[in-house]
């Protein structure tokens, strides 16, 4: 089953699906379709291995997945780390770069 199946499922049973965390076997066994967005803030080099701020938009058939790392929470941090899945383009695209802005 994928993702957008999933979340479909999901939903038809009420569950509130904008904050769901996916199983571990799908997450890492699906590749998104397309990626609208992704920013992240890396002051400190290419070759840098820390955490580091980022947003990013990936779409899973009709579900848009935007995830991140709040850009408050400074470079190096592994806190405030957010997710969203909604059917609407927009608002993931504006919970994304609200995050990292």
């Amino acid at each position: 089953m994928n993702i957008s199946d999933w979340l479909d499922e999901k939903e038809a049973d009420n569950v509130d699906v904008s904050q769901i965390v996916l199983p571990a076997d799908m997450s890492y066994d699906e590749v998104p379709e397309e990626t609208i967005f992704f920013k992240e803030i890396k002051p400190c080099g290419v070759l840098c291995t820390g955490n580091h701020p980022f947003s990013t938009v990936e779409r899973f058939g009709h579900w848009y997945y935007s995830r991140g790392q709040d850009k408050r929470a400074g470079i190096h941090s592994s806190t405030m780390k957010w997710r969203l899945f909604t059917r609407d383009k927009d608002i993931a695209l504006q919970t994304a770069k609200a995050h990292i802005e």
